[in-house]
């Protein structure tokens, strides 16, 4: 059973209708502890700032169920958008500590003005995989939908799975033993976020 987690943050029934879309029943949303670990795998979603999603995940009581099932008991996890950011240790956008399991930081892009890009970072674009993950082919023809304004910067470059250009590259995907992000919405990315679902499911 995939569990979403509602943490009062995210688009949780288009994540979910994706999963129905590609005919996967067992889904669910929520935020009771029970049902979460019981869960086969773990989907964080995310919109909005770092510090309102982690102060929801501790008012929610979520925080030490979710380091039992990721860190302990190994279930594949993906991190969607802010979901991603919240995977790292920290972020420039807010004060709280991050969930800690991924070692890096979320960072604000930082362009130069001679490109006349804004931020937020909005619209379709292409990634570049890394290495070799069964979440993701290997294949530059990848395209993805992405609304953002912060990025994720890796410590360890064996952890960024996925790179995408805004003015500069920068990491769009992460990956560390079972913990997976996503800075980009596989939900509203039609046949290329179902793919990556459909990869997540046979994790």
């Amino acid at each position: 059973m995939i569990a979403i987690i509602d943490y009062g943050i995210g688009n949780l029934a288009s994540v979910l209708n994706m999963f129905k879309k590609i005919g996967v029943r067992d889904v669910t949303i929520t935020n009771n502890h029970k049902i979460i670990q019981e869960a086969d795998k773990i989907l964080l979603p995310g919109v909005g700032s770092f510090d309102a999603g982690m102060i929801n995940l501790e008012s929610s009581g979520l925080i030490s169920v979710l380091n039992k099932k990721v860190l302990d008991d190994k279930v594949p996890t993906l991190g969607i958008c802010l979901g991603m950011q919240l995977l790292t240790l920290r972020s420039e956008e807010g004060v709280k500590k991050g969930l800690g399991w991924i070692e890096a930081e979320t960072i604000k892009f930082k362009l130069d003005t001679s490109l006349k890009l804004k931020v937020p970072h909005m619209g379709w674009n292409y990634i570049h995989v890394n290495k070799e993950n069964p979440l993701v082919e290997v294949n530059n023809r990848n395209r993805f939908y992405f609304v953002h304004s912060y990025h994720v910067k890796c410590f360890n470059e064996s952890d960024s799975l996925a790179t995408s250009n805004f003015g500069t590259d920068f990491t769009c995907m992460i990956n560390k033993e079972n913990i997976y992000g996503a800075q980009f919405h596989p939900e509203k990315s039609l046949k290329f976020g179902m793919k990556l679902f459909e990869n997540f499911v046979k994790l």
